[in-house]
């Protein structure tokens, strides 16, 4: 009796856990086709381009149901691919320089104080990071290279990398710390430096995880809105540099979403943009599974 409940139990877990893990599946097809269902109409209503919408700098689409502008977002993209990659250049070095340190250098004190710090600032709300880059950020920037506004994809670039490095650093240390000890005992056994077993031994054989942290921190990059726009500058037109104002794909979603009229071809410009956020997310998620697959010894 007590095995015929033990067997019901772990059946009805286990059901539980697929039918969970089933409708994870269904949401994200619903809104993947969703997406795709509202993104398509601007091809296939308003008949523009795939070239137009990623090639062009001419973003100027009407707000009704008629259409007859034109819906370039080649300014919104660059400007995401320019603060995005910024912020990676900026936070990488020092994400993985604090999983190193945490992992390999002070594990002690990285385990019990300073891996719990970084991963405060993982929770701190996006618009604290935004608050904080418009008074203080924004004023040093104007102030240190004496220009007149100091909105830029400098200081965005700088706030994204603040919010992602918690993310690639708690990811590389994960990664770090998998690697077999035998693999530095060995490195040691060889004569091999601390150091040496470190960016010869270790990195390497962490290198797919701590590339998988990078492409996490860069997908949240692209997704983040409210802090970006509020030290962006919010200025329709294409970087020419560091210290230039811009929009990106989130910040022009979140600035016109609410003020678009529904099924006009403004608010369907936007879905598109929306919907291709939503494929670099997959596209993201599939480089992560690639890097991150057990690799097969060659025979």
């Amino acid at each position: 009796m007590k095995k015929q409940n033990m067997f019901t139990k772990e059946y009805a877990w286990r059901g539980l856990m697929t039918a969970g893990g089933l409708l994870v599946i269904a949401i994200t097809i619903c809104i993947g086709a969703f997406l795709i269902y509202k993104g398509s109409g601007t091809f296939t209503i308003f008949g523009h381009s795939i070239f137009e919408f990623l090639g062009s700098t001419d973003w100027n689409p009407e707000d009704n149901a008629q259409g007859g502008g034109t819906v370039g977002a080649l300014i919104f993209i660059v400007g995401s691919l320019c603060t995005c990659g910024l912020a990676l250049l900026i936070a990488t070095p020092f994400a993985v320089g604090s999983a190193i340190f945490m992992i390999e250098i002070a594990p002690k004190f990285g385990e019990k104080f300073y891996r719990p710090i970084v991963e405060i600032f993982a929770g701190i709300p996006s618009v604290v990071y935004g608050w904080v880059g418009l008074t203080v950020l924004i004023p040093a920037i104007k102030k240190v290279f004496h220009l007149q506004v100091g909105h830029s994809v400098l200081a965005a670039g700088i706030v994204l990398a603040l919010m992602i490095f918690p993310t690639i650093s708690n990811v590389a240390a994960d990664s770090i710390h998998s690697v077999p000890k035998d693999y530095r005992m060995a490195a040691y056994g060889l004569g091999s430096t601390r150091w040496q077993s470190i960016y010869k031994v270790v990195i390497p054989a962490a290198g797919s995880g701590i590339l998988s942290g990078i492409i996490l921190g860069l997908a949240r990059a692209f997704g983040e809105a409210l802090a970006v726009a509020m030290v962006i500058g919010q200025t329709t037109a294409l970087p020419k540099g560091l210290f230039s104002t811009t929009k990106s794909l989130t910040t022009e979603i979140a600035a016109q979403m609410g003020n678009a009229t529904e099924g006009g071809e403004m608010k369907t410009a936007l879905w598109t943009m929306a919907l291709l956020l939503f494929l670099l997310s997959l596209l993201f998620i599939l480089l992560i599974h690639y890097f991150s697959r057990p690799k097969k010894d060659k025979e």
